[in-house]
């Protein structure tokens, strides 16, 4: 499966190999056969960083699930900081089961989404009223990372490990835990969307 709105980079792609590789064939237009292969490899990787599998999600209220792939990089002030490399699944999902009461856009730079100045990276704040309080998810734009997709709005309700959204080439994912629940993660762990418990009720 791939990822909300990843059509018409696949399709662009593609459609310069096939036209790069037919002026090649046909017309033996010089550079053509280099930009089809290019376009190839393109292609190959658009289909592995738009890869959006699909996961056993097992909903539960005394826990919550990591929003993102990646690696968390710091956890600190009741935040979870997780960082998503290109090798990532980039769809991120709903930690916790509630209502989407703000999502709110904000402009701003592209340094490495690892580091702490990142804060001032373009980003998405997205508020989740849940019966525990309201828990907020932040998707911060990458170095490469020009476009953060929502793929839900306010005022819907999201089931925990329901899809919600998407950062493209490269970003970080911060997620706020309440404070009735333990954290269990720790700072070096690998984890997966909807799948990897990272805090569990008291």
């Amino acid at each position: 499966m791939l990822a909300k709105g990843s059509f018409p980079w696949i399709f662009t792609s593609i459609t310069v190999g096939v036209t790069s590789l037919l002026a090649y064939l046909i017309y033996n237009i010089p550079y053509t056969g280099k930009l089809a292969l290019l376009a190839i490899c393109i292609t190959v990787f658009f289909l592995f960083f738009f890869r959006d599998p699909e996961r056993e999600i097992k909903e539960h209220e005394d826990y919550m699930l990591s929003p993102a792939d990646g690696k968390i990089v710091d956890i600190r002030d009741r935040k979870i900081c997780i960082f998503m490399n290109f090798q990532n699944v980039h769809v991120n999902r709903a930690p916790i089961t509630g209502k989407v009461r703000t999502i709110e856009h904000k402009k701003g730079g592209y340094i490495p989404a690892f580091c702490k100045d990142s804060c001032r990276n373009e980003r998405s704040h997205t508020l989740i009223e849940t019966k525990h309080g309201i828990v907020e998810v932040i998707q911060i734009a990458g170095t490469v990372t020009r476009r953060i997709v929502s793929y839900v709005r306010e005022g819907e309700h999201m089931a925990q490990g329901q899809r919600f959204g998407m950062i493209r080439f490269g970003s970080r994912v911060d997620v706020t835990i309440p404070e009735n629940f333990k954290i269990i993660a720790q700072k070096g762990d690998r984890v997966l969307a909807g799948e990897t418990v990272i805090a569990r009720i008291r």
